[in-house]
C-alpha cells in the first residue's frame, strides 16, 4: 500500500507542476528531500511519468500540432502548395520549432548529467525558484501584441536560450519560456502555444534517449507505474488548463508570491 501511496504522491506532484511555471523537477528533487529516502529514485517511473504529461500536453494541442505536421509535408512534397498562404506559415512556425528547440537540445545532450549532478544541492534549488519567482514577476504585465506568423527567427533563438536555462534544477522550463516569449512582445495566447509547442520535441528527444533505461522495469511494480501514469496524465491536463487561463488574465504573479515563499522554505528553514 506505501507503494502505491508513494506512486499516486509522484503522479499528483509530476502532473500538476509539468505544465505550471514552478519546476517540476525541482518539487520531485525536493520531494524526495522531504521524505529523505531514495525510495523515489525510480528512473523508469520518472520517464513514464514525463511522457504521460507529454501525451497530456499533446492532447491539448492535438489540432494544431496534426495541422502543422499536414502543413509541413505538403510544403515539402508538394511544390504547387507551396503558394498557400496557410501552408507558408504553418511551415515558417514548425521550422520556428525546430529553431527554439535546438539550443535546449544541445545543451541538454551536452551538459545535463553534469548540471543535474553539481547543482542538485537543495540551497541551490532554494536559489533557482527565487530565479524563477522574480522573472515571472517582472513580466507578469506584459501582454504584446505579436501573433504566431509574427515569430522572428531571432525570437525562436532567444526564447530557445530561455528554454535551455530551464536544465538547471529548478528553473522551470515553461517558466522560463513563457518569460522569453512574453520578452520577445508575443501576445499571451501566442506565448502559451509556442512555450508549450517547444516543450513537445524535447520530451521527445528526452524520452528517446531515455528507452534504454525502460528495460530495467521492475514487473512488480506494474501497477503502481500504471497508477502513477494515469494519475500524472489526467492532472497534467487539467493543471494545463487552469495555467492558460491564469496567463491570460495577467496573473503570473501568483506564482512569483508561491515560489518566493517555496524559496524561503528552503533555503532558511530546510
Amino acid at each position: 500500500m506505501w507503494t502505491i501511496i508513494k506512486f499516486i504522491i509522484f503522479g499528483v506532484i509530476q502532473g500538476i507542476t509539468e505544465p505550471l511555471p514552478i519546476s517540476s523537477s525541482g518539487h520531485l528533487v525536493l520531494l524526495r528531500y522531504i521524505f529523505n529516502t531514495d525510495a523515489f529514485d525510480d528512473l523508469t517511473f520518472e520517464i513514464l511519468l514525463n511522457f504521460a504529461s507529454f501525451l497530456a500536453i499533446f492532447f491539448i494541442f492535438r489540432k494544431d500540432i496534426i495541422n502543422l505536421i499536414k502543413s509541413f509535408f505538403t510544403y515539402l512534397f508538394k511544390k504547387e502548395k507551396r503558394k498557400d498562404k496557410k501552408i507558408n506559415i504553418d511551415f515558417k512556425y514548425c521550422l520556428l520549432i525546430i529553431v527554439g528547440s535546438i539550443p535546449a537540445g544541445i545543451a541538454g545532450v551536452l551538459f545535463k548529467d553534469i548540471i543535474e549532478a553539481k547543482l542538485s544541492n537543495i540551497k541551490v534549488l532554494g536559489v533557482a525558484f527565487l530565479i524563477t519567482a522574480i522573472l515571472l514577476f517582472l513580466v507578469r504585465k506584459l501582454k504584446g501584441n505579436k501573433n504566431d506568423k509574427d515569430i522572428s527567427y531571432k525570437d525562436a533563438i532567444i526564447i530557445g536560450l530561455f528554454q535551455m536555462i530551464a536544465l538547471f534544477p529548478g528553473i522551470s522550463r515553461s517558466g522560463a519560456c513563457l518569460v522569453g516569449c512574453l520578452a520577445r512582445g508575443l501576445d499571451r495566447d501566442t506565448s502559451l502555444k509556442y512555450s508549450f509547442m517547444l516543450y513537445l520535441p524535447v520530451s521527445i528527444g528526452s524520452f528517446v534517449l531515455s528507452i534504454p533505461d525502460l528495460t530495467n522495469i521492475d514487473v512488480t511494480l506494474i501497477i503502481p507505474y500504471i497508477i502513477g501514469f494515469i494519475i500524472s496524465a489526467i492532472m497534467t491536463y487539467y493543471a494545463s488548463l487552469w495555467f492558460f487561463d491564469v496567463v491570460k488574465k495577467g496573473k503570473l504573479a501568483k506564482f512569483s508570491i508561491y515560489l518566493i515563499i517555496l524559496s524561503f522554505i528552503v533555503l532558511f528553514l530546510i
